[in-house]
């Protein structure tokens, strides 16, 4: 089941997103930023009676009609059961809802988002505040990410 994430969910979101980033497939984020950003995060829960969350995905809103899809993890053993694109596909949703009309992603997963329609840009042509986080990032400025957006 896929949901928006619930302040009782950042210590599963921040544990999640902390055994990717450790591997170098995405940012870490900080307690403080999860609890600041809750709100742009949905979660996937497993099936069990615990309904533990085993995947999780934000839609941050970074300019007039623009967001980006950041956070995207799932864990090993949930992976290939398409909960990915799932999580995905509801960062879309809400996009469309909030009336933006593109979403970009920064990634290393290329041929998995263009199965969902993404297409490669060059990262120059994004607006210059989509930079904050890569300032953050340990490889700024030799990003080895590709860039791309998709038009809702």
């Amino acid at each position: 089941m896929i949901r928006k994430a619930m302040v009782e969910d950042v210590g599963s979101i921040h544990k999640i997103l902390g055994y990717f980033a450790a591997k170098g497939l995405l940012l870490p984020r900080p307690l403080s930023e999860l609890y600041e950003h809750l709100r742009d995060f949905f979660v996937l829960e497993d099936n069990s009676r615990n309904h533990r969350i085993v995947g999780v995905c934000a839609l941050g809103i970074c300019w007039d009609k623009l967001a980006e899809i950041r956070s995207l993890a799932v864990i090993e053993k949930h992976q290939g059961k398409k909960f990915g694109s799932q999580l995905v596909d509801a960062c879309l949703q809400e996009a469309r809802s909030l009336g933006l009309s593109q979403v970009f992603v920064l990634t290393y997963l290329e041929d998995f988002f263009s199965r969902l329609g993404f297409e490669l840009v060059e990262k120059a042509t994004l607006p210059h505040k989509v930079w904050a986080d890569c300032l953050k990032c340990p490889k700024f400025p030799d990003c080895d990410e590709s860039a791309m957006i998709l038009k809702l």
